[in-house]
């Protein structure tokens, strides 16, 4: 079956969704989902939404761009992260005119909290920046933004498997899949296709991730034959429950949650003295491990203590709602009186697709690739450079997806429609066919256990180089067992073993990329720690990673960081 609109939009968390809004001002506009729309991973966004409204306290644009490129360790592109903190207010004020419901002040504003690395007067102290309502922040933008584009009529294709992009004279003329109900292939034919399928959490063992984060649109990109930026640059999120990674909202120490070792010490203070708990992620993240790998986890285990007692019943349950939820679903404990188990967990691809500000797409030469878009967390502007803000993921969406949709009408407008996308039906077709007559003997499930399980003990918060060359071996020996691995259901519709085949490729494809950066980047900058290489060296690596190829043959580039403002400076907190 082959569809037709003017514009497609891959992904239909908050990036998507706020890109197809604005798209649709312009054209016909579709968004293709792999899970039900509002399932989409925006909505396990918790803590708030970065902007300088400064209305609990005063606060400047510049100082959150400061924030930024700082919290990044100078790999952030700086005009981009000029673009993101000068558009946040404006950003932010606009859901609220859509009907976000932020939590209020006294004065009927937008209340807003401290947040982990966000600061006044360019690091001075903690600025109350990260706007929010309760700890569902990311729900109730997302419902907001998908009830708009119900209302605007705008076109949502649910349960549908995206597997690649349909480039041809250098173009990208649409997208081809499957419908996960019926096993039928689908064609997408369109002017302009947006990627918006999120991060790669699924490549660990333990992930803030849902299960469908397993980087397809990362994926679709470097089989096409395009680049990914800055794969090397993975955050782990300090506070996911220990052993099972669902995250305790960095809100949780906005609030004034205290990090705790084995012996009660508050041990953030000697890591970080100025910030302590609301340092960057990735500082506390090495924190809490160095504890662990030291004897002083709780009972000398693989985790530390986050303690919100001193809080009180009434503010935990008031602020942080989602918290309690999970700490009483998952661990059968009450936050109020008992402290909670928490290890860094993964969250966040910072690298990925690049693009330029407009979410342009741009190919291993720095060229825009003629209808191609990316934006989220898919996307690498760079924004984030090598750590992530907390609270900036959602503003990055909100900010680059607004822009991506703006700049689609424009180019759908003076571009005419593609040819027929002769074969890709077909191929989608064959594709699904040959994975299903497989006749290996080690499934699926079972690789993708291995797969996790290396990329969690060779290429997570601590790296070098002997584990990541082993990591590379093992990819390249999972990938050759892929090829034959059966899927026992033949069933054409929900077969979620075939489901299962395809994420892995993806995921294979996505962790060799990010290894093979994490290998040749032989200095540690934020979330990339290699203890054969601690110190940062901005003489030879203030530059972004660029990895191209087929698995097996990937190659790398570099390109220069844009440095307007702020020149680099040794990070402290």
């Amino acid at each position: 079956m082959i569809v037709t609109h003017d514009a497609v939009i891959v992904g239909a968390g908050i990036a998507g969704l706020i890109a197809a809004l604005n798209a649709s001002e312009g054209c016909d506009v579709a968004v293709v989902s792999k899970v039900l729309a509002t399932r989409s991973h925006s909505g396990a966004a918790q803590g708030g939404i970065a902007a300088a409204l400064g209305n609990e306290e005063e606060d400047k644009w510049e100082w959150h761009m400061f924030d930024i490129v700082k919290g990044g360790d100078y790999l952030v592109d700086q005009d981009a992260a000029e673009a993101l903190a000068r558009e946040a207010p404006a950003s932010v004020l606009g859901l609220e005119r859509m009907g976000v419901p932020f939590n209020r002040n006294g004065r009927g504003l937008i209340e807003q909290r401290r947040f982990g690395g966000h600061t006044r007067d360019f690091g001075k102290a903690p600025v109350k920046r990260a706007c929010y309502a309760s700890d569902r922040t990311g729900r109730v933008i997302m419902d907001t933004v998908y009830d708009h584009c119900m209302a605007r009529g705008v076109k949502v294709y649910e349960e549908v498997f995206a597997r690649s992009l349909l480039i041809s004279g250098g173009r990208c003329n649409g997208v081809s899949g499957y419908s996960l109900a019926t096993g039928q292939p689908l064609v997408f034919r369109a002017k302009a296709v947006l990627l918006a399928t999120g991060g790669a959490g699924k490549m660990y063992k333990t992930t803030s991730d849902p299960f469908a984060s397993t980087g397809d649109g990362l994926a679709m990109a470097l089989r096409a034959g395009l680049p990914l930026e800055d794969m090397e640059f993975i955050q782990f999120h300090p506070t996911g429950i220990a052993g099972l990674g669902m995250l305790i909202s960095e809100a949780a120490r906005g609030e004034g949650g205290i990090l705790r070792n084995g012996s009660g010490e508050r041990f953030m203070e000697k890591y970080a003295p100025t910030l302590k708990e609301l340092a960057p992620r990735d500082i506390v993240s090495r924190s809490i491990m160095t504890e662990i790998e030291e004897g002083r986890g709780i009972g000398g285990k693989d985790y530390v203590n986050l303690d919100l007692t001193d809080l009180g019943k009434e503010r935990i349950e008031e602020k942080l709602g989602e918290a309690v939820a999970l700490a009483k679903t998952y661990l059968d404990i009450d936050p109020s009186t008992t402290p909670i188990p928490a290890a860094p967990t993964c969250h966040y691809v910072m690298g990925g697709i690049p693009t330029d500000l407009m979410g342009r797409v741009l190919d291993g030469k720095g060229d825009v690739v003629p209808g191609l878009y990316a934006a989220g967390e898919c996307a690498c502007v760079s924004v984030h450079g090598a750590n992530r803000l907390g609270t900036n993921s959602l503003v990055d969406l909100v900010v680059f997806g607004r822009r991506a949709g703006v700049d689609m009408v424009e180019y759908v407008k003076k571009t005419d429609l593609p040819s027929f996308p002769v074969g890709a039906e077909e191929e989608m077709a064959s594709e699904i066919q040959s994975t299903l007559v497989r006749k290996g003997s080690e499934r699926v499930g079972a690789l993708r256990e291995r797969m996790q399980t290396a990329m969690t003990d060779k290429c997570s918060v601590f790296r070098e180089s002997e584990g990541l060359k082993g990591l590379l071996a093992n990819i390249a020996d999972l990938r050759v067992k892929l090829v034959e691995a059966p899927v026992a259901n033949f069933l054409n519709g929900f077969n979620y073993e075939l489901e299962d085949a395809f994420e892995l490729d993806n995921l294979l494809g996505v962790a060799e990329a990010t290894a093979f950066s994490a290998l040749r980047r032989e200095e540690s900058r934020g979330s990339h720690y290699r203890r054969d290489h601690p110190k940062r060296d901005d003489m030879t690596w203030l530059r972004h990673t660029l990895v191209t190829g087929k698995p097996g043959e990937l190659g790398v580039s570099y390109k220069p960081v844009t440095v307007t403002r702020f020149k680099p400076e040794e990070r402290r907190y």
